[in-house]
């Protein structure tokens, strides 16, 4: 299992009682919360690499659990399992949809991102973690940046950094964005619970979200950790 979300932790335990599950993580949070099965951690070497493990370690199936916006390990899954023949899921929770009351502005990238909040206020919450605020650098705004572990540079030079893992809780949303005067959040498409939008919903607060990047043609993909439990107990048989 290539592992980082939520769903992917709840699989692993679905999972490791009947199976030999190994869940692999990239690496790029410092202290990730404990998982079922044996961990491995960091990448594999592109294509080529993550093929060869996969025949070294005679795997049976793999499900891709990363988060919505990691596309390159997802291609490069997909790429390798269709290589050596090894059945692959994508367990993908579903994105977020606008309800009344919603102010979102859909943008389909970072850099759109960026121009766009720029334009809508002053204070900007990024909640789109730490590895790409190098994007937001140039940009001559107040940021408040949450993510688990501190960011590197380049970051913007007007800048509040918390670090802080969820879940988080509508009330303390809400005061987030009262205490730090926030008139733009800037979010991905991750899909799942997002208490951070029905603050911006409350408040007034317009929320630019950048949109999914597409699955590669032809991945199937299911939506729970039930279905994806159920695809692997069939042997990897069609979702």
């Amino acid at each position: 299992m290539l592992g980082g979300t939520t769903e992917g932790r709840l699989l692993a335990g679905e999972l490791s009682a009947d199976h030999d599950v190994t869940v692999s993580l990239a690496g790029r949070v410092r202290s990730p919360l404990p998982l079922p099965g044996t961990v491995r951690v960091g990448g594999f070497g592109g294509v080529d690499g993550l093929a060869a493990w996969l025949r070294e370690h005679r795997t049976d199936a793999v499900v891709d659990a990363t988060h919505p916006f990691a596309a390159t390990m997802t291609a490069h899954a997909a790429a390798a399992c269709g290589r050596v023949g090894v059945p692959f899921l994508r367990l993908q929770r579903p994105g977020w949809t606008a309800v009344p009351g919603d102010d979102w502005r859909s943008v389909p990238d970072l850099p759109a991102a960026a121009r766009v909040a720029a334009a809508l206020g002053e204070r900007i919450f990024l909640s789109t973690g730490r590895s790409e605020l190098a994007v937001f650098a140039p940009v001559d705004r107040w940021f408040l940046v949450r993510s688990v572990d501190p960011p590197e540079p380049p970051v913007p030079a007007r800048m509040r950094v918390l670090l802080d893992r969820g879940p988080f809780t509508l009330d303390g949303e809400r005061a987030l964005l009262r205490e730090h005067a926030v008139d733009v959040l800037v979010t991905k498409d991750s899909g799942g619970p997002a208490a951070k939008l029905a603050a911006a919903r409350e408040l007034g607060v317009p929320v630019v979200v950048v949109a999914r990047p597409p699955l590669p043609p032809g991945v199937p993909a299911v939506a729970t950790v039930a279905a994806a439990a159920g695809w692997v107990s069939r042997g990897g048989g069609a979702g």
